[in-house]
């Protein structure tokens, strides 16, 4: 998982995010209140609204935001945080352990190299999400 996410608190608004996001080449972003995760907002969460014809870039990120925040610990097991985002049709998935964001694992990056390792017999497939390790690019 990567253990550096963005984050925008709650107050913020959709021009923050994407401020955000284009400055850290990143594609998604966890939303918090008082540094607690409480949901995420993608590009396509943004662009979904823009193409409504809606002028929402001073609105609050929170009325675009996806909640609640599917989220899993960091002691679940790859394949359970692989069915989770193949039931739920999402791509990110933030890590969380008592209310603390511990990082997000996506699906073309993080899983995909451990998909390519397990299958190669470097990496247990009972790996859990937080011992999931790739070179950074």
């Amino acid at each position: 998982m990567n253990r550096s996410v963005a984050t925008l608190d709650v107050s913020g608004t959709v021009l923050d995010a994407l401020r955000i996001m284009t400055t850290k080449s990143v594609g998604c972003l966890i939303i918090t209140d008082s540094t607690k995760p409480v949901g995420i907002v993608t590009e396509r969460d943004v662009m979904k609204v823009m193409m409504q014809g809606r002028d929402i870039l001073n609105n609050k990120v929170a009325e675009v935001m996806s909640i609640p925040l599917t989220a899993v610990r960091p002691e679940t097991s790859v394949v359970e945080a692989l069915d989770l985002m193949k039931k739920k049709n999402i791509r990110r998935l933030p890590v969380v352990s008592d209310g603390e964001l511990q990082g997000i694992i996506t699906i073309h990056t993080d899983l995909l190299y451990w998909a390519l390792t397990a299958t190669k017999g470097d990496t247990p497939a009972t790996q859990n999400v937080n011992e999931i390790s790739h070179p950074q690019t």
